[in-house]
């Protein structure tokens, strides 16, 4: 996203510098960091209070003349609040990316949450993640034509790419090598495996659907620190497959095996890949989503039902023996792909840069 980003911007003469420090030692687990040749790396300070990291990054002195800088919406980047004061002196504009608030927040009332909230519009751009981002902006009284509502989205020509690589044969193979009946109904989870997911509402789920449709079966993709719940349900469920972290083409091959997608819990970037494999996703209200639920419609292009195991297994069992509304729902599903790219994303950035220097350069 950043290459091509960068070109987005050099195709209009701007220069877009990346700056990025290291992982903490919280962070390392994850294995995430990534590296590209033209982007600025500087060494992070890192003070660990608790449970939470506390970051000091330094600005590098080949940004001291950017006319726009655009800082991640983090409370805990002490850096950011130089940068944010410098603004009421200087010409330099300063923008916000984020969330617009911590949607997986404990305590969406707290300190913490109130503290964002004040800096919420201290800014002179805002690049939001999705509409339910701009929604909380505007509601912050915001001004919406200084806001550029990215779309937030991942790589999905490749994903599509791998999608189509399967034939009908292969998939009615690697069925068949799970135990799975050539006509049966496929649920797929995909994402870490952590309390937040609701595993044990995913785990009632299914046994209700099971009951009521007997040749029933779940793929479960995914690891992390509640695995060891969902080796246990599996012990006793042989319709429950485990298959641990799939990527890029096996992960693909699951995905169009798969009817629907059940993640109970916290949903993000997960819904993107749903559309891709044109599958219903089907989550919860009250869940501690990302700011991607925004793209999903319920009945539409997937299901948001309340936190009840009852009510979800009686819709998703609904949908499964109503084969053309299932068909319908999934082609809205896939539809929705097209509205959600890595092109896209970057296309919107682009544009929201391009207009926040011109009002740099107007004021």
């Amino acid at each position: 996203m950043f290459d091509q980003l960068r070109s987005a911007c050099a195709n209009h003469d701007i220069d877009l510098m990346l700056v990025h420090g290291q992982a903490t030692r919280r962070e390392l687990i994850k294995h995430d960091e990534g590296h590209l040749p033209w982007a600025i790396k500087v060494q992070n300070k890192v003070w660990e209070i608790g449970s939470r990291d506390l970051i000091w990054q330094p600005f590098p002195e080949d940004a001291k003349n950017a006319d726009l800088v655009i800082l991640m919406q983090e409370s805990r980047i002490l850096s950011n609040y130089p940068l944010l004061l410098s603004r009421l002196w200087g010409a330099r504009k300063v923008a916000y990316w984020g969330h617009g608030k911590n949607f997986q927040s404990d305590a969406p009332t707290g300190m913490r949450e109130r503290w964002k909230d004040m800096l919420l519009t201290r800014v002179d751009w805002w690049f939001s993640y999705t509409s339910a981002t701009t929604k909380i902006l505007k509601a912050a009284g915001f001004p919406e034509k200084k806001i550029t509502q990215l779309e937030n989205a991942i790589d999905t020509t490749e994903f599509k790419k791998h999608l189509d690589s399967w034939t009908i044969d292969e998939i009615s193979q690697e069925r068949a090598n799970l135990g799975i009946d050539p006509n049966a109904a496929v649920a797929i989870f995909c994402g870490s495996l952590y309390p937040d997911k609701r595993l044990d509402l995913l785990t009632s789920i299914s046994d209700k659907i099971r009951k009521k449709i007997p040749s029933f079966h779940l793929i479960v993709i995914g690891d992390g620190p509640s695995m060891p719940e969902m080796r246990i349900a599996a012990q006793t469920r042989p319709w429950i497959h485990i298959l641990g972290v799939q990527k890029n083409k096996r992960k693909a091959l699951y995905f169009n095996m798969a009817d629907i997608m059940i993640n109970p819990g916290l949903v993000g970037l997960h819904i993107v890949d749903a559309f891709c494999a044109g599958i219903v996703m089907v989550t919860t209200t009250n869940a501690k989503h990302s700011p991607e639920v925004a793209y999903l419609v319920h009945n539409k292009n997937g299901l948001i039902l309340d936190d009840n195991d009852e009510i979800i297994a009686a819709r998703i069992i609904s949908l499964i023996e109503n084969k053309e509304e299932l068909r319908t729902i999934q082609r809205n599903s896939l539809s929705e792909s097209h509205l959600y790219t890595q092109e896209g994303m970057v296309k919107n950035f682009a544009t929201g840069i391009i207009n926040a220097l011109r009002e740099h350069h107007n004021s």
